[in-house]
């Protein structure tokens, strides 16, 4: 995977040289075009005036910041090479930070920091086993380009120095903003019987388990018509919920049905939408 930062890492007078590979791979999405119903001819997009309906072209097209309704600020070229930020090609640790302290929803894109260069790799390894031993996490910024200003944080992941970019103060909603159920709504014997259901469906983390069953069933679908078969949709049952009359008798239904369950069986996955049809069109011959 070719890197996509080359610089060094800088904390007090130590510099590390090192590259910026994506720590992360975006999912198979499955795209689509929008199409002229009737003949099925791809959907073209036009720069359209609200004012006048005409068509405008690029060379005519300014950027604004609308302040109030209807009201703007244009911005030209020079104003966005004013406000950009001097590509740097060092980042820059500022603190070194208890892990624990930082909350989650800061973090948002992981890369691998790669050593880079002759000599790059005891630096890279001292920086790294102390990082661990001090169980800190590294917070600084880097700027990845002109208008790519970014808070960071250096943390380690097995033998690995990851970067993760980070939001900023202002990105982050304040979870005071809202009203959350109070600890003592909770009865001692609820609390207890649904932390031992929690701890009987506890496992380590396997993330091959889980799949995208949305991406697979619609998948399966574009297969089926590509071959000429049509899809029946089947309307899900709607959720029951639980109610606070009934919580208790769904904790011990749970539970039981934990203990019938046999050791190292795992839920099943989501139907697809071919196993859905079969499923219903069997439920409709047994009716009849």
């Amino acid at each position: 995977m070719r890197p996509v930062w080359k610089g060094a890492l800088t904390f007090g007078l130590v510099n590390v040289p090192i590259e910026l590979v994506p720590a992360v791979r975006s999912s198979e999405r499955i795209s689509f075009r929008q199409l002229h119903k009737t003949d099925l001819s791809p959907i073209k997009y036009e720069r359209v005036c609200q004012q006048d309906g005409k068509t405008v072209p690029w060379g005519d097209i300014v950027k604004g910041y609308e302040y109030e309704k209807g009201k703007f600020v244009v911005l030209d070229e020079d104003d966005f090479k004013a406000a950009a930020i001097e590509s740097s090609k060092t980042i820059d640790v500022l603190d070194f930070v208890r892990s624990e302290e930082i909350d989650p929803r800061f973090f948002e894109t992981p890369y691998y920091l790669l050593p880079s260069g002759k000599g790059a790799e005891k630096a890279y390894a001292l920086l790294r086993e102390a990082v661990r031993e001090s169980g800190v996490i590294g917070v600084g910024t880097i700027t990845m380009r002109s208008n790519s200003h970014h808070l960071c944080g250096v943390k380690v992941v097995g033998d690995a120095l990851v970067l993760e970019l980070m939001r900023f103060a202002g990105e982050v909603v304040p979870s005071d903003q809202f009203n959350f159920p109070a600890a003592s709504l909770v009865r001692p014997q609820e609390l207890q019987m649904a932390r031992q259901l929690v701890e009987n469906l506890s496992e380590p983390f396997t993330p091959e388990k889980y799949r995208d069953a949305y991406h697979d069933n619609l998948m399966e679908i574009i297969q089926a018509k590509m071959k000429g078969r049509k899809v029946k949709y089947v309307e899900p049952a709607e959720p029951s919920g639980t109610n606070v009359v009934d919580l208790m008798a769904r904790l011990q239904e749970s539970l039981a049905q934990g203990k019938r369950k046999r050791p190292g069986t795992r839920a099943a996955a989501p139907p697809s939408a071919t196993r859905t049809k079969r499923a219903a069109s069997a439920r409709k011959r047994k009716s009849a």
